[in-house]
């Protein structure tokens, strides 16, 4: 089973949309329970392109929410690289393979 992690700056994004976005105060704990099947099926995400080539995505608590990740199979480890609002002009959805 891959070890799920959640980088620094993945953490930081999640706080700020937290507080711009007024979310619940249950956020990590939803966005923890979206991770949860990756740790069993860590290649279930959508493959990304372009500036993203190598990361996958899962969509969040909220349809609009992406978990953006990188698995590495060396090591048997998911991180969590960002979280983004898919409705952003700038969100990595824009380079879907």
């Amino acid at each position: 089973m891959a070890r799920v992690e959640l980088s620094a700056a993945a953490v930081e994004d999640l706080d700020w949309l937290v507080l711009t976005h007024s979310l619940p105060a249950d956020t990590r704990a939803r966005v923890a329970r979206s991770l949860l099947a990756l740790d069993r099926f860590p290649l279930i995400g959508s493959p990304l392109g372009g500036r993203w080539e190598g990361l996958r995505f899962l969509l969040g608590p909220w349809r609009w929410l992406l978990l953006v990740y990188v698995f590495i199979e060396d090591e048997d480890r998911v991180v969590v690289v960002t979280i983004q609002d898919a409705r952003s002009a700038t969100a990595a959805t824009g380079q879907v393979r």
